[in-house]
């Protein structure tokens, strides 16, 4: 048994194996199903939470090793899933193309808004990149 901080909620994980990659908590103990599986190799950015506020493929973070962190998902942002400035800069912007990694664009982006490395343009395969940071830069006018 495991304690996660997920979204301001401490909950109580019961894992198997406590090496279980934080993305599969989250989706399939927890029941957060926003952050997405891609690639599986932290490449492609759609599995992105914030650790402590900062971005991390969670495809490739053990569980066990984010205990006493507070971890944000996309669900974390907003209690609405629209009132966060990035998500509103996102709509108004129009950023997503095809969409799969949108959530993991979205937690990059708020990492960098929070001033930390955004890394959005090694992330971003399908060419948003430039709308992720005209939608940073709105974001910090909302």
């Amino acid at each position: 048994m495991i304690s996660l901080e997920v979204n301001g909620v401490v909950h109580q994980v019961n894992v198997a194996n406590p090496d279980m990659p934080l993305l599969w908590v989250l989706r399939d103990v927890i029941g957060l199903t926003g952050t997405k599986y891609g690639c599986g190799i932290e490449v492609c950015g759609a599995c992105t939470v914030l650790v402590d506020g900062e971005a991390q493929r969670s495809c490739q973070i053990n569980a066990s090793s984010v205990v006493g962190s507070k971890i944000t998902t996309v669900e974390g942002l907003s209690p609405d899933g629209k009132s966060h400035p990035l998500q509103k800069a996102w709509i108004e912007l129009q950023v997503p193309q095809c969409g799969y990694c949108q959530s993991g664009m979205l937690m990059a982006a708020c990492s960098a808004l929070n001033g930390n490395d955004d890394g959005i343009t090694n992330v971003c395969v399908c060419g948003t990149y430039q709308r992720i940071g005209a939608a940073i830069q709105l974001a910090k006018t909302l």
